[in-house]
């Protein structure tokens, strides 16, 4: 994108070439024909008008049907009933169009808070409960306190070592107070900020935008200046929400400055990340529209047979399992066009706050979109924040502590919401006392900074024996005289010629005790000395603990968790580079891993591993995998 002669505003987006009459008719037909379309005739049918679009929005209708028929629930159209919670307004980028985002003096001088409290948080969502919504869609910018001190000092304050952690505090909050399900919207989030956020919410979003680099990279563009809008950075939080099992709402922001070739290539990026690992819930399809006192203020709006092209495109490229939303208060109620392009959800409807994103644009009512999905043929149903086929898998993609809050207000035939449920607060974790009995431990911390201290049976001495007495009973050099026999024998041909023992001769030597085992450590001295000498070699190392989630279940380790315990963790590759990198600093020169084995890794994950080692760290030595993770 470049900005315009008079001044700082973006000028208008960078078409394609208009495609030729016969590549629009081959691209149709590929289309009608349910042939896979490649980039470039995505491209193409993105250009579709008239009667191009026509035929375009018949084809994806017919796939976007298949799909609801395949799901159990032909002819519904869902929607959320929802309040949304802006939990803070600042943020670290400086997206052009925003005009969510703001700064601490404007904040102060309205007479608001940094964050919203507590009680402001509670106060949205128990109206919202009384009013019958079911979900609290909490959006926020990202990472404030990494650009705004006022935002640090206000958490810092309150007790907590982020933003992500006020996050989930509010989100307990709600479930326990008030039966919402939170949807959280808090950017670009870490491995780490999944860990943290799965257990108390069904469900998290983040828009992907655009995959076009230029508009993040290059001066003018709608993401200059905005470091988590780099499209790798979000691409990789797509692929780590659904390596983490987190049912996640993503989509694309249409007319910001993207070619059609560009904005076909982001639909194919949320389709391989969408079939990589399974965790896209819904893909949103946004068209900007210009806002006042913005960079972008003069950018015209994305048309509707853009928006509606789009939308169509995006469900013969996702396919009929995809759910695909546009959100009804962007359009001027062509709400039968977009039926027509494919989409089977409207989104987050509110019948108590507004779209703080879009304030200027107000919700409809949930009876006008009811009629209006009727008049196309078609029934409006609620659904809950997490959708159906989520909720049917159950775990992994819904933490065991959010179920009951999830069945509260599900219908357990559709997984969609029940018409006759009534929120009502339950509390998110099992009490303490029970936690605390089952012997659990935070392994990520304790066995990484400590080592296990405390893992040797406390019955080790009647069990086996008394180490120490047994050592004292021999004199040291004695030549033992009165040995079992066959351990005697067994001694005599391991002094002579260890190679030759055989496996009743080796297997009696486990049992050498006392003197006889004395004798038995003489001898395995002398042919250490005499292979070696006596040097004694080591190696300064590290123990990486990249994941503790095991789905073996053996019953001596008190390492491996569930992958739904509280104090499982898997590091991401990041962790372990950083890991390695520490050890390297201090003299290291190997890394071993060890985990558990986890079901959820992708075979990859374990190149992964070791590749990101070596790339940190060329030289580190890396001392990993057992034959069950080969």
């Amino acid at each position: 994108m470049t900005t315009s002669a008079q001044g700082n505003e973006p000028a208008a987006p960078t078409g394609s070439a208009a495609p030729t009459a016969n590549a629009m008719r081959r691209a149709l037909k590929r289309a009608r024909d349910g042939v896979a379309l490649d980039t470039a005739e995505a491209a193409v049918l993105l250009q579709a008008r008239g009667d191009d679009l026509k035929d375009l929005m018949a084809s994806a209708a017919r796939v976007r049907d298949a799909g609801l028929e395949a799901a159990g629930r032909p002819g519904i159209i869902t929607y959320s009933r929802s309040v949304f919670i802006p939990l803070t307004r600042l943020c670290r980028d400086k997206c052009h169009y925003c005009t969510f985002a703001t700064v601490p003096g404007k904040l102060r001088r309205a007479g608001h808070g940094m964050f919203m409290s507590p009680d402001e948080v509670l106060a949205i969502a128990r109206r919202g409960a009384e009013m019958g919504c079911k979900e609290a869609l909490i959006t926020l910018g990202d990472r404030p306190e990494d650009r705004w001190p006022e935002a640090r000092e206000w958490l810092e304050a309150e007790g907590y070592d982020d933003t992500i952690a006020y996050v989930r505090a509010m989100a307990i909050r709600i479930l326990e107070e008030t039966g919402l399900l939170p949807h959280l919207n808090p950017g670009a989030m870490t491995w780490t900020d999944f860990q943290r956020l799965k257990p108390v919410a069904p469900s998290m979003g983040m828009m992907l935008e655009t995959t076009a680099e230029r508009l993040w990279s290059e001066p003018g563009g709608p993401h200059y200046g905005s470091p988590d809008k780099e499209p790798a950075v979000r691409l990789r939080v797509l692929e780590d929400a659904g390596r983490s099992s987190v049912p996640f709402t993503s989509g694309l922001l249409i007319g910001i400055g993207e070619t059609q070739v560009e904005r076909a290539e982001s639909l194919f990026a949320l389709r391989r990340v969408s079939r990589s690992y399974h965790g896209i819930q819904e893909v949103i399809i946004q068209n900007f529209r210009a806002k006042p006192d913005t960079a972008m203020r003069g950018m015209p709006d994305a048309e509707l047979d853009d928006l509606v092209a789009t939308v169509a495109v995006a469900r013969h490229i996702l396919g009929p399992s995809a759910c695909i939303q546009a959100p009804p208060n962007l359009v001027d109620a062509e709400y039968e066009q977009l039926i027509g392009a494919g989409i089977d959800d409207w989104g987050g409807v509110s019948p108590l706050t507004p779209d703080h994103v879009n304030p200027e644009r107000p919700w409809p009512q949930v009876d006008e979109l009811a009629e209006r999905s009727a008049a196309a043929g078609f029934s409006l149903r609620e659904r809950l924040a997490v959708y159906p086929e989520y909720i049917q898998r159950g775990e992994p993609w819904l933490d065991p502590r959010l179920l009951p809050h999830v069945t509260a207000l599900a219908d357990p035939g559709t997984g969609l919401a029940r018409e006759d449920a009534i929120p009502a607060g339950l509390p998110w974790q099992e009490p303490e006392e029970a936690f605390s009995a089952s012997g659990r431990t935070d392994l990520h911390h304790t066995i990484d900074t400590e080592g296990r201290t405390g893992d040797r049976r406390k019955d080790f001495d009647e069990v086996y024996g008394d180490w120490e007495a047994l050592r004292e009973a021999a004199a040291p050099g004695m030549v033992p005289s009165r040995i079992d026999g066959d351990i005697k024998s067994a001694l005599a041909r391991a002094a002579d010629d260890p190679t030759k023992l055989t496996d009743p001769e080796a297997l009696a030597l486990f049992h050498a005790d006392g003197p006889a085992l004395d004798a038995l450590c003489r001898i395995a001295d002398d042919l250490r000395r005499a292979a070696v000498g006596d040097d004694v070699t080591y190696i300064v190392t590290r123990n990486i603990n990249f994941t503790n989630v095991c789905y073996t279940g053996c019953r001596f380790c008190a390492f491996a968790q569930r992958r739904t315990d509280a104090d499982a963790y898997t590091l991401s590759l990041d962790q372990v580079a950083d890991r390695a990198q520490q050890a390297w600093d201090v003299g290291a020169v190997e890394v071993c891993m060890q985990g558990g084995i986890h079901p959820d890794l992708p075979g990859t994950a374990y190149f992964d591993i070791a590749r990101a080692v070596k790339e940190r760290v060329p030289g580190m030595h890396v001392h990993a995998f057992s034959p069950m993770e080969v």
